[in-house]
Protein backbone atom coordinates (compact mmCIF):
# COMPACT_ATOMS: atom_id res chain seq x y z
CA UNK A 1 0.00 0.00 0.00
CA UNK A 2 1.21 3.48 -0.88
CA UNK A 3 0.37 6.56 1.16
CA UNK A 4 -0.28 10.22 0.39
CA UNK A 5 -0.67 13.35 2.51
CA UNK A 6 -4.26 14.61 2.88
CA UNK A 7 -3.78 18.26 2.03
CA UNK A 8 -2.76 20.55 4.84
CA UNK A 9 -4.10 18.15 7.48
CA UNK A 10 -0.71 16.45 7.28
CA UNK A 11 -2.37 13.04 7.72
CA UNK A 12 -0.53 10.33 5.77
CA UNK A 13 -3.39 8.22 4.41
CA UNK A 14 -3.52 5.07 2.31
CA UNK A 15 -4.11 6.04 -1.31
CA UNK A 16 -6.89 3.45 -1.40
CA UNK A 17 -9.19 3.83 1.58
CA UNK A 18 -12.38 2.10 2.69
CA UNK A 19 -15.77 3.59 1.84
CA UNK A 20 -18.27 2.67 4.53
CA UNK A 21 -21.57 3.53 2.82
CA UNK A 22 -22.38 -0.03 1.76
CA UNK A 23 -21.69 -1.67 5.13
CA UNK A 24 -24.43 0.46 6.67
CA UNK A 25 -26.88 -2.16 5.43
CA UNK A 26 -30.33 -1.93 3.92
CA UNK A 27 -32.60 -1.47 6.93
CA UNK A 28 -33.35 2.16 6.08
CA UNK A 29 -32.75 2.20 2.33
CA UNK A 30 -30.29 4.64 0.76
CA UNK A 31 -28.01 1.65 0.45
CA UNK A 32 -26.12 -0.67 -1.86
CA UNK A 33 -28.30 -3.63 -0.97
CA UNK A 34 -28.36 -6.10 1.91
CA UNK A 35 -25.25 -6.85 3.95
CA UNK A 36 -24.12 -9.39 6.50
CA UNK A 37 -22.52 -7.77 9.54
CA UNK A 38 -19.90 -10.46 10.27
CA UNK A 39 -18.84 -10.28 6.62
CA UNK A 40 -18.70 -6.48 6.80
CA UNK A 41 -16.53 -6.62 9.93
CA UNK A 42 -14.27 -9.13 8.21
CA UNK A 43 -13.96 -6.80 5.21
CA UNK A 44 -12.84 -3.90 7.43
CA UNK A 45 -10.33 -6.08 9.26
CA UNK A 46 -8.96 -7.46 6.00
CA UNK A 47 -8.48 -3.90 4.77
CA UNK A 48 -6.44 -3.09 7.88
CA UNK A 49 -4.29 -6.18 7.27
CA UNK A 50 -3.62 -4.97 3.73
CA UNK A 51 -2.41 -1.54 4.84
CA UNK A 52 -5.56 0.55 4.58
CA UNK A 53 -5.54 3.24 7.26
CA UNK A 54 -8.32 5.57 6.06
CA UNK A 55 -11.92 4.63 6.80
CA UNK A 56 -14.72 6.93 5.69
CA UNK A 57 -18.36 6.73 6.71
CA UNK A 58 -21.32 8.95 7.62
CA UNK A 59 -23.72 8.86 10.52
CA UNK A 60 -26.70 8.59 8.16
CA UNK A 61 -25.41 5.39 6.50
CA UNK A 62 -27.75 2.80 7.94
CA UNK A 63 -28.78 5.42 10.50
CA UNK A 64 -25.61 4.87 12.49
CA UNK A 65 -25.06 1.24 11.56
CA UNK A 66 -22.02 1.82 9.34
CA UNK A 67 -20.32 3.60 12.22
CA UNK A 68 -21.21 0.71 14.54
CA UNK A 69 -19.65 -1.79 12.12
CA UNK A 70 -16.47 0.28 11.90
CA UNK A 71 -16.37 0.72 15.66
CA UNK A 72 -16.52 -3.03 16.19
CA UNK A 73 -14.09 -3.90 13.40
CA UNK A 74 -11.48 -1.29 14.31
CA UNK A 75 -11.44 -2.04 18.03
CA UNK A 76 -7.81 -2.54 18.95
CA UNK A 77 -6.62 -0.66 15.87
CA UNK A 78 -7.80 2.87 16.67
CA UNK A 79 -4.34 4.41 16.91
CA UNK A 80 -3.29 2.75 13.64
CA UNK A 81 -6.00 4.25 11.45
CA UNK A 82 -7.77 7.48 10.58
CA UNK A 83 -11.55 7.66 10.81
CA UNK A 84 -13.60 10.13 8.82
CA UNK A 85 -17.33 10.55 9.21
CA UNK A 86 -19.96 13.01 8.05
CA UNK A 87 -22.81 14.93 9.61
CA UNK A 88 -25.87 16.79 8.39
CA UNK A 89 -28.43 14.12 7.58
CA UNK A 90 -30.56 14.32 10.73
CA UNK A 91 -32.30 10.95 11.15
CA UNK A 92 -32.93 11.34 14.87
CA UNK A 93 -36.16 13.28 14.69
CA UNK A 94 -38.36 11.38 12.23
CA UNK A 95 -37.27 10.66 8.67
CA UNK A 96 -34.14 12.37 7.38
CA UNK A 97 -33.66 16.11 6.99
CA UNK A 98 -30.70 18.41 6.55
CA UNK A 99 -29.52 19.90 9.82
CA UNK A 100 -26.30 21.87 10.25
CA UNK A 101 -27.24 23.84 13.35
CA UNK A 102 -24.27 24.13 15.74
CA UNK A 103 -26.11 22.41 18.55
CA UNK A 104 -27.04 19.54 16.27
CA UNK A 105 -23.45 19.08 15.07
CA UNK A 106 -22.27 18.67 18.66
CA UNK A 107 -25.20 16.35 19.48
CA UNK A 108 -24.58 14.15 16.43
CA UNK A 109 -20.83 14.00 17.02
CA UNK A 110 -21.27 12.58 20.52
CA UNK A 111 -23.42 9.79 19.12
CA UNK A 112 -20.95 9.10 16.32
CA UNK A 113 -18.11 8.86 18.83
CA UNK A 114 -20.10 6.32 20.86
CA UNK A 115 -20.85 4.16 17.82
CA UNK A 116 -17.25 4.39 16.56
CA UNK A 117 -15.92 3.54 20.04
CA UNK A 118 -13.50 6.44 20.02
CA UNK A 119 -12.87 9.78 21.69
CA UNK A 120 -12.15 11.73 18.51
CA UNK A 121 -12.78 11.79 14.77
CA UNK A 122 -9.78 12.47 12.56
CA UNK A 123 -11.85 14.15 9.85
CA UNK A 124 -15.39 15.45 10.41
CA UNK A 125 -17.19 16.42 7.22
CA UNK A 126 -20.31 18.41 6.53
CA UNK A 127 -22.44 16.07 4.42
CA UNK A 128 -23.57 17.90 1.28
CA UNK A 129 -24.66 21.17 2.91
CA UNK A 130 -26.51 23.86 0.93
CA UNK A 131 -24.20 25.85 -1.34
CA UNK A 132 -25.01 29.12 0.42
CA UNK A 133 -23.43 27.75 3.60
CA UNK A 134 -20.17 26.70 1.98
CA UNK A 135 -18.64 30.13 1.35
CA UNK A 136 -19.70 31.54 4.73
CA UNK A 137 -16.81 31.36 7.24
CA UNK A 138 -19.44 31.38 9.98
CA UNK A 139 -20.56 27.93 8.87
CA UNK A 140 -17.35 26.49 10.26
CA UNK A 141 -17.38 28.15 13.69
CA UNK A 142 -19.11 25.16 15.28
CA UNK A 143 -16.48 22.84 13.77
CA UNK A 144 -13.71 25.07 15.11
CA UNK A 145 -15.25 24.76 18.57
CA UNK A 146 -15.31 20.96 18.32
CA UNK A 147 -11.72 21.06 17.12
CA UNK A 148 -10.73 23.14 20.13
CA UNK A 149 -12.17 20.39 22.35
CA UNK A 150 -10.05 17.80 20.48
CA UNK A 151 -13.19 15.88 19.58
CA UNK A 152 -12.37 16.37 15.91
CA UNK A 153 -8.85 16.88 14.61
CA UNK A 154 -9.66 18.21 11.12
CA UNK A 155 -12.77 19.00 9.10
CA UNK A 156 -13.93 19.12 5.53
CA UNK A 157 -16.98 19.12 3.27
CA UNK A 158 -18.60 16.50 1.06
CA UNK A 159 -19.84 18.13 -2.16
CA UNK A 160 -21.58 17.31 -5.43
CA UNK A 161 -20.32 19.89 -7.96
CA UNK A 162 -17.02 21.71 -8.67
CA UNK A 163 -18.46 25.18 -8.05
CA UNK A 164 -19.25 24.08 -4.49
CA UNK A 165 -15.60 23.21 -3.99
CA UNK A 166 -14.64 26.74 -4.99
CA UNK A 167 -17.08 28.15 -2.44
CA UNK A 168 -15.46 26.05 0.29
CA UNK A 169 -11.96 27.05 -0.79
CA UNK A 170 -12.95 30.74 -0.79
CA UNK A 171 -14.09 30.39 2.82
CA UNK A 172 -10.55 29.30 3.66
CA UNK A 173 -11.64 26.83 6.33
CA UNK A 174 -12.15 23.22 5.12
CA UNK A 175 -8.98 21.14 4.93
CA UNK A 176 -10.44 18.44 2.67
CA UNK A 177 -13.14 18.05 0.04
CA UNK A 178 -14.87 14.78 -0.71
CA UNK A 179 -15.97 14.62 -4.35
CA UNK A 180 -17.56 11.99 -6.64
CA UNK A 181 -14.56 11.58 -8.94
CA UNK A 182 -14.38 8.62 -11.31
CA UNK A 183 -14.00 7.72 -14.96
CA UNK A 184 -17.69 8.66 -15.23
CA UNK A 185 -17.21 12.08 -13.61
CA UNK A 186 -13.99 13.68 -14.80
CA UNK A 187 -15.02 17.33 -14.68
CA UNK A 188 -13.14 17.82 -11.40
CA UNK A 189 -9.80 17.54 -13.20
CA UNK A 190 -10.26 20.79 -15.13
CA UNK A 191 -12.65 22.59 -12.81
CA UNK A 192 -11.35 22.11 -9.26
CA UNK A 193 -8.05 20.29 -8.80
CA UNK A 194 -5.72 23.23 -9.44
CA UNK A 195 -7.55 25.46 -6.97
CA UNK A 196 -7.61 22.74 -4.32
CA UNK A 197 -3.88 22.11 -4.73
CA UNK A 198 -3.05 25.82 -4.39
CA UNK A 199 -5.14 26.03 -1.23
CA UNK A 200 -3.63 22.88 0.31
CA UNK A 201 -7.04 21.20 0.35
CA UNK A 202 -6.93 17.40 0.19
CA UNK A 203 -9.20 15.60 -2.28
CA UNK A 204 -11.03 12.43 -1.25
CA UNK A 205 -12.45 10.62 -4.27
CA UNK A 206 -15.75 8.98 -3.37
CA UNK A 207 -17.68 6.67 -5.70
CA UNK A 208 -14.47 5.99 -7.67
CA UNK A 209 -16.09 2.84 -9.06
CA UNK A 210 -19.10 4.75 -10.39
CA UNK A 211 -21.65 3.26 -7.97
CA UNK A 212 -20.20 -0.18 -8.61
CA UNK A 213 -20.49 -0.19 -12.40
CA UNK A 214 -16.79 0.31 -13.09
CA UNK A 215 -15.97 -3.02 -11.44
CA UNK A 216 -17.39 -4.45 -14.66
CA UNK A 217 -19.79 -6.92 -13.06
CA UNK A 218 -23.17 -5.21 -13.56
CA UNK A 219 -25.14 -6.31 -16.62
CA UNK A 220 -26.98 -3.80 -18.86
CA UNK A 221 -30.29 -5.39 -17.78
CA UNK A 222 -29.48 -5.45 -14.05
CA UNK A 223 -32.21 -4.93 -11.48
CA UNK A 224 -31.52 -3.79 -7.92
CA UNK A 225 -33.27 -4.73 -4.66
CA UNK A 226 -35.61 -2.41 -2.73
CA UNK A 227 -33.69 0.22 -0.79
CA UNK A 228 -30.69 0.16 -3.13
CA UNK A 229 -30.02 3.69 -4.40
CA UNK A 230 -29.95 2.29 -7.96
CA UNK A 231 -33.36 0.59 -7.68
CA UNK A 232 -35.26 3.37 -9.44
CA UNK A 233 -32.61 4.40 -11.94
CA UNK A 234 -34.04 4.41 -15.47
CA UNK A 235 -33.27 1.26 -17.45
CA UNK A 236 -31.42 3.34 -20.03
CA UNK A 237 -29.17 4.80 -17.36
CA UNK A 238 -28.28 1.35 -16.01
CA UNK A 239 -27.62 0.00 -19.50
CA UNK A 240 -25.58 3.05 -20.47
CA UNK A 241 -23.35 2.85 -17.40
CA UNK A 242 -22.85 -0.88 -17.88
CA UNK A 243 -21.89 -0.49 -21.53
CA UNK A 244 -19.62 2.50 -20.79
CA UNK A 245 -17.90 0.43 -18.10
CA UNK A 246 -17.28 -2.35 -20.63
CA UNK A 247 -15.77 0.12 -23.07
CA UNK A 248 -13.49 1.50 -20.38
CA UNK A 249 -12.49 -1.96 -19.23
CA UNK A 250 -11.48 -2.87 -22.77
CA UNK A 251 -9.29 0.23 -22.91
CA UNK A 252 -7.77 0.11 -19.42
CA UNK A 253 -8.12 -3.34 -17.84
CA UNK A 254 -4.82 -4.45 -19.35
CA UNK A 255 -1.36 -5.32 -18.02
CA UNK A 256 -2.86 -7.48 -15.29
CA UNK A 257 -5.31 -4.87 -13.97
CA UNK A 258 -8.86 -5.91 -13.16
CA UNK A 259 -11.55 -3.38 -14.21
CA UNK A 260 -11.97 -2.02 -10.67
CA UNK A 261 -8.23 -1.60 -10.33
CA UNK A 262 -8.01 0.20 -13.68
CA UNK A 263 -10.76 2.58 -12.54
CA UNK A 264 -8.94 3.27 -9.29
CA UNK A 265 -5.61 3.74 -11.08
CA UNK A 266 -7.25 6.44 -13.21
CA UNK A 267 -8.39 8.32 -10.11
CA UNK A 268 -4.97 7.91 -8.50
CA UNK A 269 -3.21 9.18 -11.63
CA UNK A 270 -3.93 12.70 -10.39
CA UNK A 271 -1.65 13.78 -7.54
CA UNK A 272 -4.28 16.18 -6.20
CA UNK A 273 -6.20 13.09 -5.02
CA UNK A 274 -5.05 12.00 -1.57
CA UNK A 275 -7.19 8.88 -1.35
CA UNK A 276 -9.92 7.01 -3.22
CA UNK A 277 -12.59 5.33 -1.09
CA UNK A 278 -14.32 2.50 -2.97
CA UNK A 279 -17.07 0.71 -1.12
CA UNK A 280 -16.26 -2.74 0.25
CA UNK A 281 -18.88 -5.24 1.46
CA UNK A 282 -16.71 -8.37 1.64
CA UNK A 283 -13.07 -9.30 2.26
CA UNK A 284 -12.82 -10.17 -1.45
CA UNK A 285 -13.91 -6.63 -2.36
CA UNK A 286 -11.27 -5.23 0.00
CA UNK A 287 -8.56 -7.40 -1.52
CA UNK A 288 -9.46 -6.50 -5.10
CA UNK A 289 -9.77 -2.77 -4.42
CA UNK A 290 -6.73 -2.35 -2.22
CA UNK A 291 -4.56 -4.24 -4.70
CA UNK A 292 -5.01 -1.23 -7.00
CA UNK A 293 -2.28 0.55 -5.05
CA UNK A 294 0.24 -2.00 -6.34
CA UNK A 295 -1.29 -2.43 -9.79
CA UNK A 296 0.57 -0.90 -12.75
CA UNK A 297 -0.08 2.82 -13.17
CA UNK A 298 -1.93 3.91 -16.28
CA UNK A 299 0.27 5.19 -19.07
CA UNK A 300 -0.13 8.70 -20.46
CA UNK A 301 -1.74 7.21 -23.54
CA UNK A 302 -4.24 5.25 -21.42
CA UNK A 303 -5.15 8.36 -19.43
CA UNK A 304 -5.59 10.31 -22.67
CA UNK A 305 -7.78 7.50 -24.02
CA UNK A 306 -9.97 7.60 -20.91
CA UNK A 307 -10.26 11.39 -21.15
CA UNK A 308 -11.22 11.12 -24.81
CA UNK A 309 -13.84 8.45 -24.17
CA UNK A 310 -15.38 10.65 -21.46
CA UNK A 311 -15.42 13.67 -23.76
CA UNK A 312 -17.20 11.63 -26.42
CA UNK A 313 -19.77 10.13 -24.06
CA UNK A 314 -18.06 6.73 -24.17
CA UNK A 315 -19.30 6.23 -27.71
CA UNK A 316 -22.90 5.67 -26.63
Amino acid sequence: MKYRVLGRTGLKVSEVGFGGWAVGGNAHGNSYGPTDDPTSVAAVRRAVELGCNFFDTADVYGWGHSEEVLGEALAGHRDDVYIATKVGGDFYHGGVRLNFDPGYLAFALERSLTRLRTDRVDLYQLHNPPAEMMADPGTYEALEALKAENKILHYGVSIHEPFEGHLCIEAGKPEALQVPFSLFRQEWIDELFDAAHRAGVGIIAREPLGNGFLAGKIAPTAKFPPGDIREHWPAGMVAGRSLAARTLATALATNGRMPAQAALRFVLAFPEVSTAIPGCKTPAHAEENLAASEAPALTRDEIARARDLYARGFGL
